[in-house]
């Protein structure tokens, strides 16, 4: 049996439309993220990591930026119909495994407070207090690699 979903890297420059559209489904028509704070100029120096279901359609999409020495996960969206099936933890990971080989120590991200579980899960610790970001509730985790 085909696997449900597959996992593709995909570079801004070359793949942002495929990129775009779950991001403007979940944050922009979804949870009503002004669309001048949905794109922004990490896009183009992030990988990025597209889920597309068995006939190429996008369906989940995070990415990895590296500063510092460290890596930010963020913009990790799936469509509302995918989630539960295993594409957010499947992106996640990946995001997680780029990190690793590109010797990262640790990756952090600011997770909507709704997803704190979701992330945990994959090992993230919460900290700091709640903060607003677009209008939504959310606090920095961070995961030791």
């Amino acid at each position: 049996m085909l696997p449900r979903f597959s996992l593709h890297p995909m570079s801004w420059s070359a793949d942002d439309l495929l990129l775009r559209v779950v991001r403007r489904k979940v944050f922009i028509e979804e949870q009503y993220v002004p669309e001048d704070l949905e794109w922004d100029e990490w896009d183009a120096h992030s990988l990025h990591v597209l889920a597309l279901d068995g006939d190429g359609h996008a369906i989940g999409t995070g990415r990895l930026l590296q500063a510092r020495g460290m890596g930010h996960i963020g913009r990790m969206a799936v469509l509302r119909e995918w989630r539960g099936q295993g594409v957010g933890a499947a992106i996640l990971n990946a995001l997680i495994a780029a990190a690793r080989e590109r010797g990262l120590a640790e990756v952090m991200l600011n997770a909507q407070t709704h997803a704190l579980g979701f992330y945990a899960r994959s090992g993230f610790v919460a900290e700091g207090d709640e903060f607003p970001d677009a209008g939504i509730p959310h606090r920095r985790m961070r995961l030791r690699l």
